[in-house]
């Protein structure tokens, strides 16, 4: 399977904030060794010719096979980051969220299938456990605002 390492392009991504009483919706980050690395909400990369409320959508559908509605102000991010000694640079536009089919909020995980082929899992944690950083979130810069 191949490895996922960052673009070597600067890329403009979207993420969607879901809070639900103390916790996050997130999807999980692990090193090359199945270390976990941190989590990041769920999201991803602008198309072109798309808008970033288009590719949200679309995200989510392909991810969890949710509708979403968008709730407040985005907010933007620049992060040049390193995964696995490859350089990743992106500009992040991030938004609140509220899932349209309620009884996702009651599942603890679901497992997804990210473009490279890779399965990763979309799960809820509490927010303090980012805030406390005993677990990392990415974008670094997001946890001023949950």
């Amino acid at each position: 399977m191949k490895k996922w390492r960052p673009a070597n392009t600067v890329q403009v991504k979207v993420i969607g904030v879901c809070i639900e009483k103390s916790r996050i919706l997130v999807m999980e980050i692990y090193t090359d060794n199945k270390q976990l690395k941190g989590v990041r909400p769920l999201g991803g990369v602008v198309e072109f010719g798309e808008t970033r409320e288009q590719a949200l959508m679309r995200e989510f559908d392909e991810e969890l096979g949710a509708a979403i509605e968008l709730v407040g102000n985005w907010r933007g991010f620049e992060n040049i980051y390193d995964h696995e000694g490859s350089i990743g640079h992106e500009y992040i536009f991030a938004i609140g969220i509220r899932l349209l089919d309620k009884e996702l909020y009651s599942t603890p995980a679901r497992v997804f299938s990210e473009d490279s082929g890779s399965l990763t899992r979309a799960k809820w944690i509490e927010v303090a456990k980012l805030k406390s950083a005993e677990i990392n979130l990415f974008p670094p810069e997001l946890v001023d605002y949950l």
